[in-house]
């Protein structure tokens, strides 16, 4: 019987060697640097490489599709079906606010932090440390193995859309994304846009309005240019509602005519809006006491007292809960108002099964009736995803986990999106313990050493009884 976590502690330092070089890789989608041969920018194409050339070195089979996807493959090449495990090389932009640089990796009180510590180059790799384990015992599979690495996990999922168009789909199998004991449902995933005139009225006026990298982010930072606003009075008011919401902080200052706003909240994954502060609505729910006129004014409002601090929707008419997959989650990503380009508000919604997007919609599209704006359903839509608890595939994963761990283990629904889904028969499964912090998507990402390691073991006994399941 393998000793699955002596074998993966043996791994550690030669595994924590090349999580620092594949940390160092800025691997965010830059359509602006986008070409033929790197169609989500250079940073994407060059991790996946990277993560490819380890497993050639290490004399494993490899093949890259389009620089977008790529896969390690291991197990009896004549065998009809196999699993997959389904990572990715992409990250989200690191935002401001980090105490070190996010891709240099510092390991520190027994964390790796760096951009993609967490989600996902470091359970991705100790994946890949799994496959290596497995070969090193020559243990026996019945089915051929795939540690699949997409690169736009975080935006369109362009690279595993290009395997599942190219390459026969899996049996079942299992992402390394997300977090123990296991992901057995995943809600369902959409974005819905709302768009208005960028109109001013004579009083104050909205020049500017900033806030929010990506959809599935909470906006930790809000900027907005002001005109028509007496500046010494605005400072004292905003100096009192910083006092009176600890939990942001924020400058304000003047230039010529023009009052400058700037606005921390706090940046977490956007499918966990209740557990952040988004920076763009608090911003807004300041501003909108003031006499703006035009769409401004509706822009505002629509911001900051119907979207502000409801992260279930409520206040929109969207609030929803299922008795299996639990309550609809809002969160308000990317937000911008200027007078030539016009508002944009950008909503991704976790949504359990009962509700449909194009409910969500139409009730974004009714709100704040005063304000002409339009309401479409815009980006990467998913339906929910559910395997049953009975599953072989969820039952093996489970006794796996409590086995190595001696922890409890039970099937769980999440709001986060993971490739899992991609499988009718796919389930996400780590490497986030229940009790270690989470910080995907947040400034100062990390991951325990401890629980990156762990994982190897775990996903090593997972793969080969996986890939040994009966018929």
């Amino acid at each position: 019987m393998v000793d699955w976590q002596l074998k993966a502690k043996e791994e550690e330092a030669d595994y924590l060697t090349d999580l620092a070089d594949y940390l160092a890789i800025p691997s965010v989608r830059d359509d602006q640097q986008a070409t033929e041969d790197a169609p989500l920018g250079p940073g994407p194409k060059a991790a996946l490489t990277h993560i490819l050339s380890l497993a050639d070195r290490d004399g494993f089979t490899t093949k890259n599709i389009d620089n977008v996807v790529g896969y390690i493959e291991i197990g009896p090449e004549d065998s009809e079906e196999y699993v997959a495990l389904l990572a990715h090389v992409d990250v989200m932009p690191a935002g401001e606010g980090w105490d070190t640089d996010p891709f240099t990796a510092v390991i520190e009180d027994g964390k790796v932090i760096a951009r993609g510590a967490s989600d996902d180059k470091g359970p991705g790799l100790a994946a890949y440390y799994a496959f290596k384990m497995i070969r090193d015992l020559d243990l026996p599979l019945k089915r051929r193995v795939r540690l699949i690495f997409g690169t736009d996990e975080e935006n369109d999922w362009t690279g595993m859309t290009r395997y599942f168009e190219v390459e026969p789909a899996p049996a079942f199998g299992f992402s390394p994304d997300a977090e123990y004991p296991i992901i057995n449902g995943e809600k369902g995933n959409v974005q819905v846009n709302v768009t208005a005139a960028g109109t001013n009225g004579d009083k104050a006026q909205l020049l500017k309005f900033e806030s929010g990298l990506r959809t599935n982010m909470v906006p930790g930072v809000a900027r907005a240019t002001v005109a028509g606003l007496d500046f010494d009075r605005v400072d004292e008011a905003f100096a009192a509602y910083l006092k009176a919401h600890p939990q942001i902080h924020g400058k304000v200052s003047l230039d010529g005519d023009e009052v400058s706003f700037e606005l921390i909240g706090k940046q977490v994954h956007g499918s966990l809006p209740e557990t952040g502060e988004n920076a763009g609505t608090y911003l807004a729910h300041f501003l909108e006491q003031y006499d703006f006129g035009g769409s401004a004014a509706g822009f505002l409002a629509y911001l900051g007292t119907w979207s502000h601090d409801d992260p279930t929707g409520r206040q929109l008419g969207v609030a929803f809960q299922d008795d299996v997959m639990g309550a609809l989650s809002m969160n308000v990503g990317i937000i911008r108002f200027d007078e030539e380009n016009g508002a944009f508000i950008n909503y991704n919604f976790r949504y359990p099964k009962g509700i449909s997007p194009d409910f969500i919609r139409g009730k974004l599209a009714e709100a704040v009736e005063n304000w002409p704006h339009k309401a479409e359903i815009g980006g990467h839509a998913q339906v929910p995803h559910y395997v049953a608890p009975e599953d072989p595939v969820v039952q093996t994963l489970l006794n796996i986990y409590h086995e190595q761990t001696g922890l409890p283990a039970h099937d769980q629904v999440i709001g986060g999106g993971t490739y899992g889904r991609l499988m009718e028969r796919g389930v996400a499964f780590g490497a986030l313990f229940p009790d270690s912090p989470e910080t995907m998507h947040q400034v100062n990402e990390f991951a325990l050493v401890d629980d990156l390691v762990r994982s190897m073991g775990i996903y090593g006994q997972a793969i080969v009884e996986l890939a040994n399941l009966p018929e």
